[in-house]
């Protein structure tokens, strides 16, 4: 498997981030093709020594990284891309690597 990590930072408005994210992006991103999972955490987003600049985190899964570039190539996965600029207003880090059992 392959994981998509959003990391989004704290935003100006964390009501309107959060509405937009649940009632615009979410419905979006679950369009990308070859999407196999899709998480966010919930409630504050720490460190081990205590608070984090992030607000959110999503866990997109796919089945490779050649899957994420395609799925991330295609016409569904550029909206959700262009969709982040909408409401991400603190920034945001994006991740992707593949993973294995251990």
């Amino acid at each position: 498997m392959a994981q998509l990590v959003v990391m989004y930072k704290t935003p100006k408005d964390a009501a309107a981030f959060d509405k937009y994210y649940v009632e615009k992006h979410i419905p979006l991103a679950k369009k990308i093709p070859g999407l196999k999972k899709y998480e966010v955490t919930q409630g504050p987003v720490a460190t081990p020594a205590g608070p984090s600049d992030y607000h959110l985190v999503a866990l997109l899964h796919f089945d490779n990284l050649a899957a994420i570039q395609g799925a991330f190539g295609s016409a569904e996965g550029k909206a959700a891309v262009a969709d982040v600029q909408t409401f991400a207003t603190g920034g945001v880090d994006i991740l992707m690597f593949d993973t294995r059992q251990v």
